[in-house]
């Protein structure tokens, strides 16, 4: 590892800190700025569509203009910027600004890495170093854990804020100074996105990736807090060690996965697997959903460990793509996986909206729960078609 896919580990930090960090933030919000769950619902949603939406544009400005460019300048617009005007809100609305500027920063950070892994690494390297990558990235779902808690109640949180949009500065400028650009691609291969979608092996892997990581998403970036909160009465700091736990099974769950498609000689039974097990774990958490802390604390950490499949079917998805579409073809891999979570955190923010008043405590979040294992259920379904690659044929 060079010290600028350092820089890009460190940023997919920064980048899995922001999508998650609302959920530790919660109760401070709620007190200083009157945020609702359903307002924090929509910031956290736009950040993921506005994510989602740069997917396209990112995925041609890393064939065009390379990755050094692309990931440093969104970066230091959108992450340092929409960072510092978070910690100058006053209203609910300032925050979802704020989200969807950080949404936009983070967007080009782990795609970039991709691209050069894609394109400067042996073809059956890249689920391990995918998932190096992610597994490394998701440290910042523990640090916007007990660590974020902590922070806010130490030196508040629009200081933690301004820290955080001088640390996203520095690394912006890191990765326009450290990170070489891949060999491009003679001009006569150039692709385009009409030519990705005319795969058809891929359109059997884009459902799933659209629903297997707006579970995980969008109970680790908010609704573990409000769920904690209404149901257990969960003080914060209870909410900062649940989103640790969880947040550790996501950072053991991709290196978990990643020797697996070696072992069976399979990606899409490894994939298909986990997600069965995450399928599980969420009809677990709706049997039990208000009897015990500790067992839904398990269960979502279950949840965080099976649900980490998000780098295997990139890897799936990439095996299918000619070297010359790889900038365009996991970009819009992961504009479904995004995008899916922006949705999701707008449908159940509705969800719950709807749901309340409700005739018991955890009636709102059981709902959301039931629309989250339906979804996967039908992603899992259409998996099933999907054409299997083996790790030695990529």
């Amino acid at each position: 590892m060079n010290t600028g896919i350092a820089l890009l580990a460190f940023a997919y930090v920064l980048s899995q800190f922001f999508r998650a960090f609302l959920a530790v933030l919660s109760p401070f919000l709620a007190d200083d700025l009157g945020a609702s769950p359903e307002d924090l619902a929509f910031a956290s949603g736009l950040w993921f569509i506005t994510f989602a939406a740069m997917q396209p544009p990112i995925g041609w400005a890393l064939d065009t203009i390379g990755p050094r460019r692309t990931a440093s300048v969104l970066l230091l617009l959108g992450g340092a910027g929409g960072a510092a005007l978070f910690a100058l809100a006053t209203t609910p609305a300032h925050v979802v600004v704020a989200m969807a500027l950080i949404g936009i920063g983070c967007a080009p950070v782990l795609m970039a890495s991709y691209y050069i892994f894609a394109l400067d690494h042996p073809p059956a390297r890249f689920a391990f170093l995918a998932a190096v990558m992610v597994g490394v990235g998701t440290l910042g779902n523990i640090v916007a854990s007990y660590p974020t808690t902590l922070a806010a109640e130490t030196m508040g949180w629009r200081a933690a804020l301004w820290g955080l949009s001088a640390l996203s500065a520095l690394t912006a400028a890191g990765i326009w100074i450290a990170v070489r650009d891949p060999e491009k691609e003679p001009a006569a291969l150039k692709g385009s996105f009409a030519e990705v979608l005319r795969i058809r092996a891929l359109w059997l892997i884009f459902p799933l990736m659209l629903v297997s990581y707006a579970e995980l998403g969008a109970l680790r970036g908010l609704w573990i807090g409000p769920y904690l909160t209404e149901v257990f009465n969960a003080e914060p700091r209870l909410i900062g060690q649940a989103t640790l736990a969880m947040g550790i099974a996501m950072v053991i769950g991709p290196m978990a996965y990643s020797p697996l498609d070696r072992v069976f000689g399979s990606r899409k039974w490894v994939i298909f697997g986990g997600s069965c097990g995450m399928l599980l774990a969420t009809v677990g958490m709706i049997l039990l959903a208000d009897t015990s802390v500790l067992w839904v604390i398990a269960l979502m950490c279950a949840i965080g460990f099976f649900g980490s499949t998000y780098p295997s079917i990139m890897a799936h998805g990439r095996s299918l793509l000619p070297r010359h579409l790889v900038g365009r073809g996991v970009t819009m891999l992961n504009l479904c996986s995004i995008g899916g979570v922006g949705i999701a955190q707008f449908v159940t923010g509705r969800i719950y909206t709807a749901s309340t008043p409700a005739a018991w405590s955890a009636q709102p979040f059981v709902t959301i729960l039931t629309f989250f294992a339906a979804a996967l259920a039908a992603g899992l379904i259409i998996y099933v078609f999907a054409k299997d690659t083996k790790p030695d044929s990529a």
